[in-house]
């Protein structure tokens, strides 16, 4: 099998998941160096350089993106121009056009990239989408999507984030596309903020429920927010023309307590690193293999651009109160994209 040689750009909460799965999980792949202002020399015994240094260091196969949003897109477009292979966390960028352009370079270089959306690994998800592929529900007609966190980030992150929309419902967005197998026509959306001060003064939201419509007018509705007190609720149910497929959350454990007070059992898991641990490895496999195959990635620049579309129509619903057609939307990127 060919070895895959592998920089890592950002050890945050993911940079880290992607380092310890990339060093210790994955065989046929070696982290050669790896970038984190915060530390110094070296990192679990990995040298440490400057993001530019891991780009253009010639041993160096792919590089693995875990840097804040605003830097997604100047290291994609390094990593085409030295012939590098990407993986970035999502989005690509808070800007339309800017997404644009580093698909452009990436398909003028002919390197391949992958986006960090993750939920598509996890094996209930993977599941449903399979279900679903083989005719299982017949032809779906409504979706039903459940993403709420057990709370909102920091002041900090909201302030940078790009919205709600964008760095958190555009997973749900992905799921749609994903588990229908269809492309989005138009969304509406409505939204508020009930759950902290720091997501009013940010000019956030943090609880709304999106609606979209498919091309062939089948149906989805997502339910968002950012706090739910009673732990990370991640929820699927899809029906169709031939029956339903549901995927309910992952719990601490699956004991259930039944006495005179009625049913108790345990709450769903409380952060999306421990929901998604094995998410986060299988991603990272099928990226390594599409390396090793040379086949395409199972998540394109493309799915990226299209659920940040569908984002931004989301928050155009918002603020216009209306719905917004992703031909709307389209029209922007059109022109732009080979």
């Amino acid at each position: 099998m060919k070895k895959i040689n592998v920089g890592i750009i950002g050890l945050g909460r993911i940079g880290q998941i992607h380092f310890n799965n990339l060093k210790y999980q994955i065989p046929h792949v070696e982290v050669v160096m790896v970038a984190e202002p915060r530390e110094k020399e070296s990192y679990k015994g990995i040298p440490v350089g400057r993001p530019e240094e891991v780009i253009q260091h010639p041993e160096i196969d792919a590089v693995v993106i875990c840097s804040p949003t605003d830097t997604h897109a100047d290291y994609i477009e390094l990593c085409a121009t030295a012939g590098k292979d990407i993986f970035c966390e999502k989005p690509h960028d808070l800007s339309l056009d800017r997404v644009i352009s580093t698909l452009e370079s990436v398909k003028a270089a002919g390197v391949k990239l992958m986006l960090g959306f993750n939920r598509r690994f996890d094996a209930n998800f993977r599941k449903i989408h399979e279900l679903v592929s083989n005719g299982k529900i017949g032809e779906p007609t409504i979706l039903k999507i459940t993403s709420r966190d057990p709370g909102p980030p920091p002041l900090e992150y909201l302030k940078s984030s790009g919205g709600m929309f964008m760095d958190m419902s555009i997973h749900d967005f992905d799921m749609a596309r994903f588990i229908m197998g269809k492309e989005v026509e138009k969304v509406y959306a409505t939204a508020g903020v009930f759950t902290s001060k720091d997501v009013a003064e940010a000019g956030d939201i943090d609880t709304a429920v999106i609606n979209l419509t498919f091309t062939d007018g089948s149906m989805a509705v997502i339910d968002n927010c950012r706090k739910a007190v009673y732990g990370y609720d991640q929820r699927l149910e899809i029906f169709g023309s031939g029956g339903m497929a549901q995927a309910d959350n992952n719990k601490h454990d699956s004991h259930m307590l039944l006495d005179a007070k009625g049913s108790h059992g345990a709450l769903p898991l409380n952060f999306f690193m421990d929901r998604y641990v094995d998410s986060y490895l299988a991603e990272m496999k099928m990226f390594i293999q599409a390396l090793q195959e040379n086949k395409a990635v199972p998540v394109s620049g493309i799915d990226g651009l299209e659920a940040m579309m569908i984002a931004i129509a989301a928050k155009q619903s918002v603020d216009e109160n209306r719905p917004v057609t992703l031909r709307e939307i389209q029209k922007m990127a059109a022109a732009k994209l080979v």
